[in-house]
């Protein structure tokens, strides 16, 4: 099934390579969460799949469409951050609707919106405040925005990691729901074993610029 690979991908900074010919397939629907320590390299790993970051070698490949030389816009990748990149000037509706395609006639625009925040538990909240939020109420928001966009893949850089243990464990309840709803292939960064136990169904883990599967 189609879904998400990374081919021979190749990072290099300073010294040895961060990425060192790195592969992953990722199915349509499937979520693979991605474990290691901090500094190991999976953030870059989703910087180069989104194009934030720049290969040396390699080719990344969304539903069999060779995506690599695209800019990050056209890539149809959403990337949900560590803390949620949002606007305090623009209310919960306004952030989200920097997340809808151009084109779209302002009362398909709320229904989306309002059917955005219903998906992510956070019905009725248009007006709210950005500053008023809570921290997994904002995340929430940046879900909803990043899906109006209509992503063909997301990526998920330790959404959680801000979060206490019973809101976290509600938040990637919610996200798994969602992401198995929509049918996207997803990977989720972390360094804790149980969150991606959680949320994941397959757990690699980043060893040396590669990926190796989780010893049982």
């Amino acid at each position: 099934m189609s879904g998400l690979e990374v081919r021979g991908a190749v990072v290099r900074f300073d010294g040895p390579p961060v990425l060192d010919g790195l592969d992953l397939s990722v199915a349509a629907g499937e979520i693979v969460a991605v474990l290691g320590p901090s500094g190991c390299g999976k953030s870059t790993l989703l910087r180069s799949i989104v194009g934030l970051q720049a290969m040396e070698a390699g080719e990344i490949v969304l539903h069999d469409r060779d995506v690599g030389a695209l800019p990050t816009e056209a890539r149809e990748i959403g990337f949900l951050f560590q803390r949620p990149v949002l606007f305090p000037t623009r209310d919960v509706a306004g952030n989200l609707r920097l997340g809808i395609p151009r084109g779209v006639a302002k009362a398909e625009a709320n229904t989306r919106i309002a059917t955005a925040l219903e998906e992510v538990g956070l019905a009725g909240f248009e007006r709210r405040s950005i500053e008023g939020l809570s921290g997994g109420e904002g995340q929430r928001v940046a879900l909803a925005r990043a899906l109006l966009a209509e992503p063909k893949a997301l990526l998920l850089d330790e959404p959680f990691s801000a979060l206490d243990g019973a809101l976290r464990q509600r938040l990637v309840d919610t996200v798994r729901s969602v992401l198995k709803a929509r049918d996207l292939p997803a990977v989720h960064v972390t360094h804790d074993g149980d969150e991606a136990k959680a949320i994941a169904d397959r757990c690699l883990i980043m060893d040396d610029g590669r990926l190796r599967e989780e010893s049982a």
